[in-house]
């Protein structure tokens, strides 16, 4: 795997120290990422998005979304059944998992949703006022007249 040295972005620029070391952890990761259970990540609107994960055989009481500390986490455990089952092919998997998104500055979930077999989680970015650009208006200074006192 290549390496990059990202020295250079550290001289030339001032409050991205967040971007660089996820940079660094994401090269750094060597390690294959799970792909259970398979999720869809889509915008919806200029600052809305969806998160869909495939949750087929999980009731709403199994699954746990949950944010700290800027992570989203969603994880499922599957109650235990009262009556044990014998499966001549079993292809739903059912087994527990844990998923973590990495939310950026100012998302904030809204809300989540499950139906279908499917848990649909709807995030918004919520930029406060302060950072929202504005408009700064220009005055003219106006001279005085010199007066010579004669």
């Amino acid at each position: 795997m290549r390496s990059f040295d990202l020295a250079p972005l550290y001289r030339a620029t001032v409050g991205f120290d967040q971007i660089a070391d996820m940079m660094d952890r994401v090269l750094a990761n060597e390690a294959p990422q799970p792909t259970y259970p398979p999720y869809n990540i889509e915008k919806t609107a200029e600052d809305a998005y969806r998160i869909s994960i495939a949750v087929a055989g999980f009731c709403a009481d199994d699954l746990s979304v949950e944010v700290k500390d800027k992570s989203l986490v969603v994880s499922a455990r599957k109650a235990d059944e009262d009556e044990p089952r014998t499966y001549l092919h079993r292809g739903i998997a059912t087994r527990a998992f844990e998923r973590r998104f990495h939310l950026a500055d100012h998302v904030q979930v809204t809300g989540a949703a499950h139906a279908d077999g499917m848990l649909h989680i709807d995030l918004q970015r919520v930029i406060p006022e302060a950072l929202k650009p504005r408009r700064i208006d220009i005055s003219t200074a106006k001279k005085q007249p010199q007066v010579i006192d004669a």
